[in-house]
């Protein structure tokens, strides 16, 4: 698939199958993901790869399966959003977190070294692992594209990274940015209409 027909086709999709992935599809993947740039030149990244039902459920179960329209309206209203295009798909993505992690056929936990409090960084500096992680996980996004398959992730909340360590053994020193689910998306999966804007409202040239 061509580069730029990768970049347009990528989207977030909540609705899977939960056909399995195959092994290679995801090593080839995850590939792509390490040609990142790396911040410290090590490509200090690992990726705990699920595909085992019952260990995925394990993982999940500080996640709610079910939200209800009250708790759902609760959140709407607090987060105050105000755009339509915005509050349809918040509406659509809080009550699939469970499901498009559980069913997707895979869930990777891409993890990256950080040595310092990331939530107290001292300087722009202290972040370089956590952006350097961001730019893996946007490769993984662009080569799931590219393979036809489908992505979708959540920021992990409250007690959900320790919960996940203890799950799985993390050493005390790898954090979790995501949880990441590919796979093959349903035929009637729900594609959220985007806010569009033209790359020239957001581009300056040699000033503001």
């Amino acid at each position: 698939m061509d580069f730029y027909d990768a970049v347009s086709q990528r989207r977030t999709v909540r609705d899977f199958t939960g056909e399995p992935v195959s092994r290679d599809a995801v090593e080839q993947i995850l590939a792509a993901g390490m040609k990142a740039p790396s911040n410290d030149h090590m490509r200090s990244w690992e990726f705990v790869v699920l595909t085992d039902q019952t260990k995925i459920a394990e993982v999940l179960k500080k996640i709610p399966k079910k939200v209800s329209e009250k708790r759902l309206d609760f959140i709407m209203k607090s987060w105050k959003l105000t755009n339509e295009i915005q509050q349809k798909m918040y509406r659509d993505a809080i009550p699939k977190q469970y499901d498009m992690l559980s069913r997707s056929g895979c869930l990777i936990l891409p993890l990256f070294r950080q040595k310092k409090l990331l939530m107290a960084p001292k300087s722009l500096s202290s972040l370089n692992p956590f952006a350097s992680m961001w730019c893996c996980i946007e490769n993984v996004f662009l080569a799931a594209a590219a393979e036809g398959l489908a992505c979708a992730m959540r920021i992990p909340l409250g007690g959900e990274p320790e919960h996940i360590a203890a799950v799985l053994g993390l050493p005390g020193n790898m954090a979790i940015p995501c949880y990441l689910s590919i796979g093959h998306p349903a035929s009637d999966a729900v594609i959220n209409r985007q806010i569009e804007f033209e790359p020239t409202e957001k581009i300056h040239w040699n000033r503001w």
